[in-house]
């Protein structure tokens, strides 16, 4: 019989509301229903397209008999992090605070008054590798709610009080300037993989915040180390098994330093912002490498993410007919079962497909270390075996929309759409524009974001910071791509609540709203972790629609905001690569470009274009409307297209040829 998670708008959830547990949503009611019988709380965290959370809830949650032990001695409780960020991160610090580390799925006890007093992550379901049983840890939690209530309140009073204690360091130092940006790329160099690329060792995950920062900083410096840097890492993250080599796309993150085997979840996030960093690589270096990943990432985006009512589902499980990898992995029989013995022994090759296999049961994963100059015959080999693999069982998706990583694909489709000349992109981006304005903001009645939605219908979530940050990212993105001034209007009303109702008092910002639920702490951390910050969002789009509209005030706000990033960049660089994304456009700017014409002016079009591809940080393009501040007394100059080129309070002389543009940018350079 289903339990209450049937009636979820969680996917994550749903998968759960056959299990013999007694499940609650994070709710009062669950808290409620605790102290009336009197038993803890046990609180389990996931996501649906993570495999460990799978493997637990095959293991204990669809066990009957450990389901009955919770039933009596707990009230449990079941939160999708996607939906529910604010409740993870107060949990997730709990847990690495207790334990050193922190993941998925994660297992914690509480109080009544939702102060955890233990925690850990995945527990199997017998002793094993040092870890205590699932069945051993309820025991033990319920005799000691039982028989040492006063030892499980003092842990609870402890860390409920080290977690509201504990400060943010917060930064009086200057805003991060050249010789910052120096060292963070310096520190970064010291873990970089000179022979695989990437950062650090195993597991490796892209690096994707950083990348961006060294292509900002190569632009904007021409300081070869950043470069290569980031091109060795792009290269090898496109040709490993990492990256899906039929399909497009990326997976979560490889297991080896090498970017071999993947773990093969794919998330809307990483591929949003891989999608837009690869498309900032092809445009500073045209580099063919790039350009496929593009075109190739952007139809998986289409094609396998895209929901029915415009929008972007949030991930792709890893596992298939309940064995992870199973959907893309091949052996050198499966090569020839689809193509032949000659297409298909020259395929294996090619794909380094080999009988004792780089995965699992002799199967391997698809790489490309090497092109082909065969590459009719690569496309035709591609299409087929990417046919059969359609046939085979797909993994599951997680077809919720996730108001952030919704704003990030907008973001990278415009970027990408623009600069490949590809205008369904585009398109493609403003439906899910679109749904997120009808749906996730027009459902609350006022100016406030729903975190999620779910076939058209809002989620019961409120929108945390890095929503705000990133749907305003998206929206200005899509104005330079379309200009319609409608969606830098968008863009600046969510950056107004996000200023608003998140900013503390000192420069930050905190992730959640000052009226949404209260949890036992107010999280606040600028830190990216898989995914931009919703600080440093916040701080990006602050950067880029002061420089659209000419309003200062923003740019204050995200020079404020940070000066956290000279504190971050001296100590961990990787967790401050969307800050020094917005420090490196700060510092180059940005430029402004207006383009004054025709939309159906060749020498219009020619500007655009051109404008387009300046690599410079930062730099934004106005177009289309001339009530956009950028711009207003942009004439055309002798009844010819003309684009303006300024920086700060200083602009050149308009051009009228695309070809002066790069001349006239020279002296923004340095």
């Amino acid at each position: 019989m289903p339990n209450r998670l049937v009636n979820s708008t969680s996917p994550y959830l749903q998968q759960h509301a056959e299990n013999p547990v007694d499940w609650w949503e994070w709710s009062p009611e669950a808290f409620e229903e605790a102290r009336r019988r009197d038993v803890p709380i046990f609180l389990s965290i996931g996501y649906s397209a993570c495999h460990w959370c799978h493997v637990m809830a095959h293991e204990s949650f669809e066990n009957e008999a450990m389901a009955e032990y919770l039933n009596e001695n707990f009230v449990s409780i079941k939160v999708d992090r996607e939906e529910r960020p604010d409740v993870d991160s107060v949990y997730m610090d709990a847990t690495v605070a207790l334990t050193g580390q922190g993941g998925w799925p994660m297992s914690v006890f509480i109080d009544h008054d939702a102060r955890p007093f233990y925690a850990g992550t995945y527990f199997p379901p017998r002793p094993a590798h040092g870890m205590p049983s699932f069945p051993q840890l309820m025991t033990g939690i319920s005799e000691a709610w039982q028989t040492g209530r006063g030892d499980i309140i003092t842990a609870a009073d402890r860390i409920g009080s080290a977690l509201g204690e504990r400060r943010l360091l917060q930064s009086d130092d200057d805003l991060p300037d050249a010789e910052v940006l120096a060292k963070a790329i310096e520190l970064l160099k010291r873990e970089f993989d000179a022979v695989n690329g990437g950062l650090g060792g195993a597991p490796k995950f892209p690096p994707s915040m950083i990348l961006e920062f060294l292509l900002r900083e190569t632009a904007r410096t021409g300081v070869g180390e950043s470069y290569l840097m980031a091109s060795a890492t792009l290269e090898a993250m496109a040709r490993g098994g990492i990256y899906d080599q039929l399909g497009g796309g990326f997976a979560r993150y490889s297991v080896d330093a090498g970017w071999v085997v993947p773990h093969f979840e794919k998330m809307l996030y990483d591929n949003a912002l891989l999608l837009r960093v690869y498309a900032h690589w092809y445009r500073l270096t045209a580099d063919p490498l790039a350009h496929r990943v593009v075109r190739e990432t952007a139809e998986f985006l289409l094609r396998d993410m895209r929901t029915p009512e415009g929008a972007f589902a949030a991930a792709l499980d890893a596992d298939s007919e309940g064995v992870e990898g199973k959907f893309y992995a091949w052996t050198p029989a499966e090569l020839i079962e689809v193509l032949g013995e000659a297409d298909g022994t020259w395929a294996a090759g090619l794909l380094e497909v080999t009988p004792e296999g780089s995965f699992e049961h002799g199967s391997s994963t698809l790489q490309m270390l090497n092109d082909t100059s065969d590459l009719g015959r690569w496309t035709r080999i591609r299409a087929a075996l990417f046919a059969a693999r359609e046939l085979r069982v797909h993994p599951g998706r997680d077809d919720k929309v996730v108001a952030s990583w919704n704003g990030l694909a907008i973001a990278a489709l415009a970027d990408a759409g623009v600069l490949l000349n590809e205008p369904t992109w585009i398109e493609v981006a403003v439906e899910a524009a679109d749904l997120l304005i009808a749906v996730h903001l027009g459902a609350t009645g006022d100016d406030r974001l729903a975190r999620t939605s779910r076939d058209g219908v809002a989620g019961s979530s409120a929108g945390v910071l890095d929503d705000y940050g990133s749907v305003a990212e998206g929206l200005l993105a899509l104005y330079q791509a379309t200009g319609n001034d409608e969606w830098l209007m968008f863009a600046g009303l969510l950056l107004d609540v996000a200023i608003q109702h998140f900013a503390d008092d000192e420069g930050g910002f905190y992730d959640t709203a000052d009226d949404a639920e209260q949890l036992i702490i107010r999280p606040r951390d600028p830190s990216d972790n898989a995914e931009p910050s919703g600080w440093f969002a916040v701080a990006n789009a602050c950067v880029t629609y002061s420089a659209l509209t000419g309003l200062n005030e923003y740019r204050v706000i995200a020079e404020e905001a940070l000066r956290i990033v000279t504190m971050l960049a001296s100590r961990a660089p990787r967790v401050a690569g969307w800050g020094l994304v917005a420090a490196s456009a700060l510092l180059a700017g940005p430029v402004e470009i207006a383009v004054a014409g025709a939309p159906d002016d060749e020498g219009f079009v020619d500007l655009l274009a051109a404008a387009r591809f300046v690599p410079l940080p930062g730099t934004v393009v106005a177009w289309g409307d001339p009530d956009v501040p950028l711009m207003r007394d942009r004439p055309l100059v002798n009844g010819r297209a003309a684009a303006y080129i300024c920086r700060g309070f200083v602009c050149t002389a308009p051009v009228t040829e695309a070809s002066s543009m790069r001349a006239h940018l020279e002296g923004f350079t340095r």
